[in-house]
């Protein structure tokens, strides 16, 4: 009986390594596409070596996971902020007045985008609005290309990060194409010296 269940065993044998090494190329294919994905999220997050620097306050992204906001477009369709996952997000907060500080921002977004050349494809500029008011189509003309989102103010009060003494509004956040928050800055800050970041980041990452 043994000798006649040989060739069968051999078989089974045979096929299940054949099984096995099937399984592990497809883990080498896998991790050789996640490889680019995985390095960049350590180069950022992990890794910091001495002598780095950075003009913008580095947020830790476990910190503040994106949440899910109910947010819509000013024609009322339902947007989140993960529609521009794949990309480069500058973010600002806003009354729909949008006074002084607020048009300095958007300002500055726009030629911060406009400042990486070709790189810009790679960056999304959004305004989060926090109250209902129209907004002034003359802002939404000069700043074509801006993605308008409208949100609860106590849920972007929950979400984004602001010192002691300062509101979100008087900030600039910038999101990676992980959808992670992970660098904030007055939004009075020196645009030349944010740029000098966002090229980094753009120079450093293959993601976005």
């Amino acid at each position: 009986m043994n000798n006649t269940n040989q060739p069968t065993d051999i078989q089974d044998d045979a096929a299940r390594q054949q099984t096995s090494r099937g399984r592990w190329k497809l883990y080498l294919v896998l991790a050789i596409c996640a490889a680019p994905l995985v390095l960049s999220y350590v180069a950022y997050y992990i890794i910091k070596p001495t002598g780095r620097t950075n003009y913008g306050t580095l947020l830790d992204p476990r910190d503040y996971p994106m949440p899910t906001l109910n947010s819509v477009l000013l024609g009322g369709q339902p947007e989140e902020l993960t529609a521009y996952k794949g990309k480069w997000v500058m973010l600002q907060v806003s009354s729909a007045g949008c006074q002084k500080a607020c048009a300095s921002g958007v300002f500055n977004m726009r030629q911060l985008r406009l400042m990486q050349g070709k790189e810009m494809e790679r960056v999304e500029r959004v305004l989060l609005l926090t109250d209902t008011t129209p907004l002034d189509t003359l802002l939404l003309r000069e700043y074509d290309g801006m993605h308008v989102l409208q949100a609860s103010g106590k849920a972007l009060q929950a979400w984004l990060p602001a010192e002691a003494g300062a509101g979100i509004e008087d900030r600039l956040y910038l999101i990676d194409p992980l959808g992670n928050l992970m660098m904030r800055y007055n939004v009075d800050a020196d645009p030349m010296k944010i740029n000098k970041d966002l090229i980094k980041l753009l120079k450093a990452s293959s993601i976005g």
